[in-house]
C-alpha cells in the first residue's frame, strides 16, 4: 500500500467511505487480453484512417490549390487550400453534438461503426471529384462538402476512441494502452505522407496534377473497409455496460438537448481543462502535420521532396516515442509530462524554427525532431487523460463537446492562420509565436489539471488486467478500509 500513488489511495479511500466497506470481487472488472487487444487495435485503425487522409492532404496542398483554384495567386492557392482543410473542423463540433450523446445512449461500438463508415466516404469521394477545369466551380465546392462529411465523422470519432480505449483498459496501463490510438494517428500520417512523398518522386509535376494526386484518396476506399469489418466485431466497453446494467437505463430516454446542457452547467471546469490541453496538443499537431510541408516549400522555397522527407522523419521518431511515453506517464503521472513538455514549448519554439530555416542537412532535422518529440509529449497521454475528466454517463458526449470545438477553433485552423501571418507580417518566425502561445495556455491549464494516472474512471469500476492484480486490489482495499475506520 505504501506504492499505491496518492491520488489512488485517496480515490480508493474515498470510494471505500461512501459504500462502507472493502472491495469485493465483484466490485474489480477484469479485462481479458483478447478483448482488450481487439479494442485498441480497432480505435487505432481508425485514427490511423483518418489520419492518413489528413497526411495526405497536408503534403498535397498545394497541388490541390492548383487542381481546384487555377486562377488564384499561389499564396492563394495555399491559403484557399487550408481553408478548404479548416472547413471540416468547423462541422466537426456538429459531429460531436449529434455522436456524441448516441454514444451515451446507445453504446461507443455502434457509433465508431458508423463514424468509420462515414470517414471512408468523405475520403474516397475527393479522389473522384473532376478538376476545376473540367466542371468549373463546381469542383472547389464538391471538395468542400466532401471535407464537410469527414468533419462531420471525425467529430463523433477522436471523443468516441479515446472513450472506448480508455473504458477497456487497466487502471495502472491506460497510458501505454492509450497512446496506441495516438500511435495509429502518427502511423496513417506517415503512411499518407510516405505514398505522396513516392509519388512525387515517381511522377512529374504534369503527372501528378493530372492524376496522380488522386491515388492516396482512393486507397481510404479499401482501408475503409478492414476498419469497418473490425469495429464490428468489437464488443461494448465494459464500463457502458456496467452503466447500462446498473442504473443508467433511463439514459437511453434522455435527449441530447438535456444532456448538452447538463455537461455544460456542471461538467464546465472539466470542460475547459479539456480544451486547454487540447489546444496545446493540437496546436502544435497541426503545425507540424499541417503546415510545415507547405512552409517549407512556400516560405523556405525548398523542393517538395525535401520537404515531404523532412516531416516524414519526425513522424517516424513520434511513432517510435509515443507508447514510452504514454507509459511513463503511468508511472511519473500525466500532470509532470504536460507541464514540462508546455514548458519546453516556450523556451524551445523560435530555436526550432531557426534551425528548420537553416541550409544543410542536420540542422533542419534537428528542428523538426525536437518539434516532434514534444508533440510526442503532448500526444501520448491525451488519450488516457482527457476521458478521465468527465463520469461515464456523459463521457462520450463532453469529450465530443470538449475536443471538437477547441480543435475546430484552434487546431484545424493552425495551417491557415499561419499561412495568413506569414503572408501579412512577411516574418517566418511566426509558427514559433504561435507556438509559444500554445505553451503558455497549456501551462496554465495544467495547473488545473486533476492527476488521474492509475486511477480508476469516474463512474467506472477499478478495472485490472489481471486476477493476480484483481487480488492484489481486494487486499490493498481492505488495509485502506481498516486504516480509514482507525481514524474515525
Amino acid at each position: 500500500m505504501a506504492d499505491l500513488p496518492r491520488q489512488v489511495r485517496d480515490e480508493l479511500t474515498r470510494r471505500l467511505r461512501r459504500s462502507r466497506r472493502a472491495l469485493r470481487k465483484e466490485d474489480v472488472q477484469v479485462v481479458e487480453p483478447p478483448l482488450l487487444r481487439r479494442a485498441v487495435g480497432a480505435s487505432a485503425l481508425g485514427n490511423c484512417m483518418e489520419w492518413f487522409d489528413f497526411g495526405v492532404y497536408s503534403y498535397l496542398a498545394a497541388t490541390i490549390g492548383k487542381v481546384f483554384f487555377p486562377g488564384a495567386s499561389p499564396a492563394a492557392q495555399v491559403i484557399s487550400s487550408f481553408a478548404t482543410f479548416a472547413a471540416a473542423f468547423v462541422v466537426r463540433p456538429l459531429g460531436g453534438l449529434v455522436f456524441g450523446p448516441l454514444g451515451d445512449r446507445l453504446g461507443r461500438q455502434k457509433v465508431l461503426a458508423t463514424t468509420m463508415i462515414l470517414m471512408a466516404i468523405g475520403t474516397f469521394a475527393i479522389g473522384l471529384i473532376p478538376s476545376y477545369a473540367t466542371i468549373g466551380i463546381a469542383a472547389p465546392i464538391l471538395l468542400l462538402l466532401a471535407r464537410m462529411l469527414q468533419g462531420f465523422s471525425t467529430g463523433g470519432e477522436y471523443g468516441g476512441a479515446t472513450t472506448f480505449v480508455a473504458e477497456y483498459s487497466p487502471d495502472r496501463r491506460r497510458g501505454f494502452l492509450s497512446s496506441w490510438l495516438d500511435f495509429g494517428t502518427f502511423v496513417g500520417y506517415a503512411l499518407g505522407s510516405a505514398l505522396v512523398t513516392l509519388l512525387n518522386l515517381a511522377l512529374s509535376d504534369d503527372q501528378m496534377l493530372a492524376w496522380g494526386w488522386r491515388i492516396p484518396f482512393l486507397i481510404a476506399g479499401p482501408l475503409g473497409a478492414i476498419g469497418l469489418y473490425m469495429r464490428l466485431k468489437l464488443e461494448e466497453s465494459p464500463a457502458f455496460q456496467q452503466q447500462l446494467d446498473e442504473h443508467e437505463k433511463s439514459l437511453a430516454q434522455t435527449s441530447a438537448g438535456s444532456e448538452f446542457r447538463t455537461i455544460v452547467k456542471d461538467h464546465w471546469p472539466a470542460l475547459l481543462i479539456c480544451m486547454g490541453l487540447v489546444l496545446l496538443y493540437n496546436v502544435t499537431n497541426y503545425m507540424v502535420t499541417g503546415y510545415l510541408p507547405t512552409y517549407q516549400t512556400e516560405t523556405l522555397n525548398r523542393s517538395s521532396a525535401s520537404a515531404d522527407v523532412l516531416v516524414l522523419i519526425g513522424m517516424v521518431w513520434i511513432v517510435l516515442l509515443i507508447t514510452f511515453i504514454g507509459r511513463l506517464s503511468d508511472h511519473v503521472g500525466r500532470r509532470p509530462v504536460y507541464a514540462v513538455s508546455a514548458a519546453a514549448m516556450i523556451v524551445l519554439a523560435v530555436p526550432s524554427f531557426q534551425l528548420i530555416k537553416m541550409h544543410g542537412t542536420w540542422p533542419p532535422i534537428f528542428g523538426v525532431l525536437i518539434l516532434s518529440t514534444l508533440l510526442a509529449c503532448f500526444a501520448a497521454p491525451s488519450a488516457a487523460t482527457l476521458p478521465a475528466l468527465f463520469p461515464t454517463a456523459v463521457r462520450y458526449a463532453a469529450m465530443g463537446i470538449g475536443f471538437n470545438f477547441a480543435v475546430a477553433a484552434f487546431g484545424g485552423t493552425t495551417p491557415l492562420v499561419t499561412a495568413a501571418l506569414v503572408s501579412v507580417t512577411g516574418d517566418d518566425l511566426m509558427p514559433a509565436y504561435y507556438l509559444m502561445l500554445a505553451g503558455v495556455i497549456g501551462l496554465i491549464t495544467v495547473k488545473f489539471l486533476p492527476e488521474s494516472a492509475q486511477v480508476p474512471l469516474n463512474g467506472s469500476q477499478p478495472m485490472v488486467g489481471s486476477e493476480e492484480e484483481q487480488r492484489e486490489l481486494l487486499s490493498t482495499s481492505e488495509e485502506l478500509y481498516r486504516s480509514a475506520r482507525q481514524k474515525v
